[in-house]
């Protein structure tokens, strides 16, 4: 093949995955977080990986590599160019493969079963549009107890740690004999060990009283009858999860324990937990106005992407 033909051949395909970037914009234009790229950065703080070990050349499935490590917004999720300023680049890699040119591997990262690129954007894009089922790759892998499936979103992913999380909780302590595990839901990670330190901290100041310590579901069941419930109790009453769209009474039961300990701090030890309820709901919840104007603005960006180059 000619020159000039190999650079012709190219532009088209570059147009041909805009193009087929454009219409996935279409069919997902009410779901438009699943045509995102996961951000390797926003998954490793979620999994927390304790080590890397470096695992050396392989063939890795395209299939799997669901994210990057600093390029994840200059591709959708299949790995197709969102933006025209890719093009030059994109075109180059293209080039090289059209004229059977081989290519250094792509690095990755692998964790939780998938993978994410560390260096070799464009050779996957360019890879994937191909039709190239495995790639020659460079991998690191970091350890992970929880798998990711390659349609996850970051949202699906932080549900995932979150059921971890509870489940791990639950099995390895005493809460199931406290609280139903049905009335505790939480929607960012992290809480549930938090729950335990409270009970810790109920433990401590009851344990002031008493000659003998207080075993630790007796006193995390004195936490749920004399502080969770009545705090989650008024946090129904008063409608505050309307005005905490996709919240909990459980989140919202440890934001405004730390917002009460933050006004006793302050103001002293007098204020009573119905005003640090309150303060709290008229501090940071969105009233009518404000959901409704949130949820226009939404609409607003979901078109707004959808007709950006």
């Amino acid at each position: 093949m000619s020159d000039s033909f190999v650079r012709e051949r190219a532009r088209d395909d570059f147009n041909r995955a805009r193009n087929l970037e454009g219409f996935s914009k279409i069919f997902k234009i009410l779901k438009p977080e699943k045509r995102y790229l996961l951000s390797f950065d926003e998954v490793k703080d979620l999994l927390k990986p304790k080590n890397e070990t470096y695992k050396g050349m392989r063939s890795v499935p395209l299939s799997k590599i669901v994210g990057s490590e600093g390029r994840y917004l200059d591709f959708n999720n299949s790995y197709l160019p969102r933006h025209s300023h890719t093009r030059s680049r994109w075109e180059n890699v293209d080039q090289a493969h059209l004229k059977d040119i081989i290519l250094p591997p792509v690095k990755l990262y692998e964790i939780g079963g998938v993978y994410f690129v560390r260096d070799g954007n464009h050779r996957v894009s360019v890879a994937k549009l191909q039709g190239v089922l495995d790639i020659d790759a460079e991998v690191i892998e970091l350890s992970s107890e929880i798998h990711i499936d390659p349609k996850m979103t970051t949202a699906d992913l932080r549900k995932q740690v979150i059921q971890y999380e509870k489940d791990r909780v639950f099995n390895e302590t005493e809460l199931c004999e406290i609280i139903s595990r049905d009335n505790l839901n939480f929607t960012e990670t992290g809480l549930y060990r938090i729950i335990l330190k409270h009970i810790e901290v109920h433990k401590y100041f009851l344990n002031e009283n008493h000659e003998e310590e207080i075993p630790f579901v007796e006193a995390g069941k004195s936490w749920y009858q004399n502080l969770y419930l009545p705090i989650v109790e008024l946090i129904i009453q008063e409608g505050l999860t309307s005005r905490f769209p996709g919240r909990t009474p459980s989140d919202l039961y440890i934001w405004i324990i730390n917002h009460w300990d933050g006004l006793k701090k302050q103001y002293g030890q007098a204020v009573n937990i119905q005003f640090a309820t309150t303060d709290y709901a008229n501090t940071f919840g969105k009233g009518f106005f404000k959901r409704v104007s949130d949820c226009f603005l939404k609409i607003v960006r979901v078109f707004r992407e959808l007709f950006k180059s």
